[in-house]
């Protein structure tokens, strides 16, 4: 990949979580409604999403730390490689959660389990595929 490669966000989350003390660590822990507003521009490549129950979203962690390569595990009592953790701050702060697709109206996708703070950029929306998508045996 090139330097300074380009991601240009599709879309923006609409959440109840205003602040990373709002969040959950992870979003199937409090599985509370959420809108992805998709910008006009990218409603066109929504065609066959809602024939999808389960959906993956790429976001942008625009409020995490960038410069942490080690991070405390909470309640653990050590610390790993970032690589090795599913924290937000890592250098390239992408998210990557599975969320539970309730809806759809025109541009606006209503899912359930979403982490992410309102606000969020959402760089990607792809529809969850089981049989292809996970490697049950690496579980």
């Amino acid at each position: 990949m090139p330097q300074g490669a380009e991601v240009i966000p599709i879309g923006i989350v609409r959440s109840p979580y205003k602040t990373r003390n709002d969040a959950p660590r992870q979003g199937k822990i409090d599985p509370v409604m959420s809108t992805i507003e998709v910008f006009p521009e990218y409603e066109p490549g929504l065609a066959g999403i809602s024939e999808y129950n389960r959906i993956v979203i790429l976001s942008w962690f625009d409020q995490s730390r960038r410069d942490l390569l080690w991070v405390d595990k909470p309640g653990r009592g050590f610390s790993r490689g970032v690589f090795a953790t599913r924290s937000p701050d890592r250098p390239n702060p992408i998210g990557l959660t599975t969320v539970d697709l309730v809806g759809q109206k025109g541009r606006i996708l209503h899912v359930r389990g979403l982490d992410a703070l309102d606000g969020t950029p959402v760089l990607d929306i792809k529809p969850l595929v089981s049989d292809t998508d996970w490697d049950t045996e690496g579980a």
